[in-house]
């Protein structure tokens, strides 16, 4: 019989040294805080949309902070980075009408007109006539610009990699369908 001092145990009550030790409470994220307190201030809210377009929105600015240190060590802009690799994607003989860099760089053809003004200062792209319509024009990497993409191209994806790999394996491959599956239902893809 138990002693009246000592509490009796169950088995299932009893702790064992192979009984995983509760973790200590983690402290809130930046936008934990923010729903917490959204959630005091507005209980008749539901504010969970927050926990994934908040840290989206968080770790998307994040992450541009980081991508933007690789362009600037190339004196670039995030902008004029995005010209060069679209005129590097389109292949020989690396070229494109600023209409087709605009859809192809998501900005407006005023934003475009900024930037390749830049670029061609700098010696990184050239304008010209387009063949066969006087009045359309074609923005083409120099040879300085192809190599300036290359170079910064390839710190780029070894900076991407270096993002990526705070995430296990696993985590990465289960994350990109669902954005993209996201990302179709926000902005359906286009052809071609």
């Amino acid at each position: 019989m138990p002693d009246s001092a000592t509490p009796a145990t169950s088995p299932a009550s009893a702790s064992s040294p192979a009984d995983p030790v509760p973790a200590p409470p983690q402290p809130l994220d930046h936008v934990a805080r923010i729903q917490a307190e959204w959630s005091r201030e507005r209980p008749d809210l539901d504010v969970s949309p927050q926990g994934v377009i908040g840290r989206l929105h968080r770790l998307g600015g994040l992450l541009t902070e980081e991508l933007c240190v690789v362009y600037r060590r190339f004196g670039l802009s995030e902008g004029e980075f995005d010209v060069l690799a679209a005129l590097r994607r389109a292949g020989e003989p690396f070229e494109r009408a600023p209409g087709e860099l605009a859809v192809h760089t998501m900005v407006t053809t005023g934003a475009m007109t900024k930037r390749i003004d830049r670029l061609e200062r700098d010696g990184l792209v050239t304008r010209r006539r387009a063949a066969g319509d006087g009045r359309g024009r074609v923005v083409a990497l120099t040879q300085a610009g192809r190599e300036l993409i290359d170079q910064a191209f390839t710190e780029h994806m070894r900076n991407e990699r270096r993002l990526l790999d705070a995430l296990t394996r696993d985590e990465a491959a289960a994350l990109e369908p669902l954005l993209a599956a996201w990302l179709a239902r926000v902005e359906p893809p286009q052809e071609g």
